[in-house]
């Protein structure tokens, strides 16, 4: 087997970490490879030394954002991921610092599952193109007002947000910027998106839960400055008036490591601090 490894080096426990766990795979016989640049001071092969179809899993080293780069800047990496969480409120990356071990120990022995997650995609008129795990964000930018937005699904009107911006986000992004804005929390295997307007003037406006198959066309109708758009905080686009960027679905699915030892609503509920007992 090869394991893809990618730590987060900016944060300081990571490299001692990325070496003592690429050490701990290789004594079973497991082929590990990283980035080109961190390859050498891990003493491991790079990444370019295989082919990407022959790596079967990824070990993501940091927070949330770590996967997210790391699937942005590797789309062509198909293998599922396991989350080691170097951070603060991760929800994809879920294994703890005290728990690395014997969760690696599962992940060798297949006390995993791996859920596919629903991705989006984003076309606008000028050909730019997006894709996210998590979110698409329009935003009004540098504009010191609110915009109009205009949302049409599946080329019926829905309804002309004015708002700060629009959040279009995955089950799996759910429980990132779109539930700070007042969004649900969708369980990540329904195949849904969500519509969450942010701080729209309307206080009647409210998130919308739609089936993944739907096209979202988002079309910017004020004349002032460009809005934003951006993927997973990432990628940047700008929309100018008139407009239209539409969302769908992405061909592919995002690829998460599921331990038996764990599970997603004990994360939750870690996460969120949630004080509630069991009577």
């Amino acid at each position: 087997m090869i394991i893809a490894l990618f730590p987060n080096t900016s944060k300081t426990e990571s490299k001692t970490l990325a070496i003592g766990v690429a050490d701990f795979l290789t004594h079973l016989g497991i082929t590990v490879v990283a980035e080109e640049e961190k390859a050498e001071e891990l003493g491991l092969r790079p990444l370019s030394s295989v082919d990407a179809k022959e790596i079967g899993l990824i070990i993501s080293m940091g927070g949330d954002g770590t996967i997210l780069r790391l699937a942005h800047n590797y789309a062509e990496l198909d293998a599922p991921i396991l989350g080691i969480n170097l951070g603060h409120l991760g929800f994809m990356a879920d294994v703890p610092l005290s728990d690395i071990y014997p969760s690696l120990q599962d992940l060798i022995s297949g006390a995993y599952k791996v859920h596919e997650r629903v991705m989006i995609q984003g076309h606008s008129p000028r050909g730019d193109y997006c894709f996210a795990v998590n979110d698409i964000v329009v935003h009004r930018g540098k504009n010191p007002t609110l915009v109009d937005i205009a949302i049409h699904i599946d080329g019926v009107y829905l309804n002309t947000f004015e708002a700060d911006g629009i959040i279009i986000a995955t089950p799996n992004g759910s429980t990132a910027y779109s539930l700070a804005a007042g969004g649900p929390i969708i369980s990540p295997d329904l195949d849904a998106l969500v519509l969450t307007p942010i701080s729209p003037h309307t206080i009647s406006n409210r998130p919308i839960v739609l089936t993944a198959h739907q096209e979202i066309q988002i079309q910017y109708l004020s004349d002032y400055d460009p809005v934003e758009v951006r993927a997973d905080g990432l990628v940047h686009r700008e929309l100018h008036t008139g407009d239209v960027f539409r969302i769908t679905r992405h061909p592919k699915t995002f690829k998460l490591v599921s331990l038996a030892r764990r599970d997603y609503f004990s994360t939750l509920r870690t996460k969120l601090g949630w004080a509630g007992k069991l009577r």
